[in-house]
Formats: C-alpha cells, sequence, structure tokens
C-alpha cells in the first residue's frame, strides 16, 4: 500500500540530506503513518485507517464519524 493517510492526503516529501561537509542528497521525508482500528458506533462495526498522528488528533477533536462521512462524501470506500 502507498504510504498515504487515508484522512489528510499527506504523502512523502522530498528534500535534501545534508552532510558535515555540506553535500546534498536527495531523500523523502515520510509521513508518521500509523494503522489504528476505531469502533463506529452508528454502523456497529469496527474500521481500520491508515492515518498520521495528526489525523488521529483530528478524530479527536471532530468526531469520528463526521470523518467518515465526509471521506464517504469525496468518494472513499471504508
Amino acid at each position: 500500500m502507498a504510504r498515504i493517510c487515508q484522512v489528510t492526503g499527506k504523502t512523502p516529501l522530498k528534500g535534501n540530506k545534508v552532510s558535515f561537509s555540506n553535500k546534498k542528497s536527495i531523500r523523502r521525508f515520510m509521513p508518521n503513518l500509523q494503522v489504528k482500528r476505531y469502533f463506529l458506533t452508528e454502523e456497529d462495526k469496527w474500521i481500520t485507517l491508515k492515518l498520521t498522528t495528526d489525523a488521529m488528533r483530528t478524530i479527536n477533536k471532530r468526531g469520528l464519524f463526521t470523518i467518515v462521512k465526509e471521506m464517504r462524501a469525496a468518494g472513499s470506500k471504508i
């Protein structure tokens, strides 16, 4: 699977690794992805999401059901 957050859509970024001698080489900055299971009480089932820690905070703040509803409206299958 791709390293993409299902909620926020964050993807890996490109940047430079800079050595002590100031040589630059391309590297990737990976998002902090976690696989997390949530219980969706409205539908009485468990869902598994691959999301960043930032998305976990968003779910805690706005609620799981509203996030899932927005994701389904955008066209993702959950």
